[in-house]
């Protein structure tokens, strides 16, 4: 792809980093932003930076928060002894659209995965087993993609934390096997939740 500015093909360069973004689609993206009035490319290039400098994750649930803790954590309304573990910020969002779900967060910010070279100590599971260890925990709600990836993740944190007298229970199968959550369908999401399985069931199922 040949450039007639050096400025716009580092533009499209630096879009096209972005997931699912190619160079064609990357310099559509500039040449609208080109099109634009100037001030509103810099509202935009403003709240990227501030985004980026100033976001902070929650001290308890390792969401993406404007303050030490999110807004859901920091929701008394909330049922605090009842935990839904996710991969990312994407899956809580998922979650919080089906409008089914009271309880609050654990995201891991990811899945073990050893071919990928991802193992526990990289995710946050740690912090999890320490909040079932208090005792202020009544239920672990498995929300992992059903994916092989997911399912070694969710046993190993079971295994970590079977000895605690707490019900764990994972999503009903709802969802498709290997599917992500942040493309299910919010109503087939929300029955998920509410018919959830217990744990141990799942495994004999698997």
């Amino acid at each position: 792809m040949e450039f007639s500015s050096k400025l716009l093909e580092k533009a499209v360069n630096e879009m096209a980093q972005l997931p699912g973004i190619g160079k064609r689609t990357a310099l559509r993206l500039v040449l609208h932003l080109l099109k634009q009035p100037k001030e509103q490319t810099s509202f935009l290039s403003q709240a990227l930076t501030t985004m980026r400098e100033e976001v902070q994750f929650c001290s308890s649930c390792h969401n993406i928060s404007d303050s030490v803790l999110c807004a859901i954590c920091a929701n008394p309304k909330r049922d605090h002894q009842l935990i839904c573990v996710v991969e990312d910020i994407r899956d809580v969002m998922a979650i919080e659209n089906t409008g089914q779900f009271r309880g609050i967060y654990h995201v891991l910010g990811g899945k073990i995965s050893p071919i990928d070279g991802v193992g526990p100590s990289q995710l946050n599971i740690s912090t999890l087993v320490d909040k079932v260890k208090s005792g202020l925990v009544q239920e672990i709600i498995f929300a992992l993609s059903s994916t092989m990836e997911g399912d070694t993740t969710n046993f190993y944190i079971y295994k970590q934390i079977q000895d605690a007298e707490i019900i764990t229970s994972t999503i009903a199968r709802g969802i498709s096997v290997g599917d992500e959550l942040e493309y299910a369908d919010e109503v087939t999401l929300g029955r998920s939740i509410l018919h959830r399985v217990p744990f141990e069931k799942s495994l004999r199922n698997g």
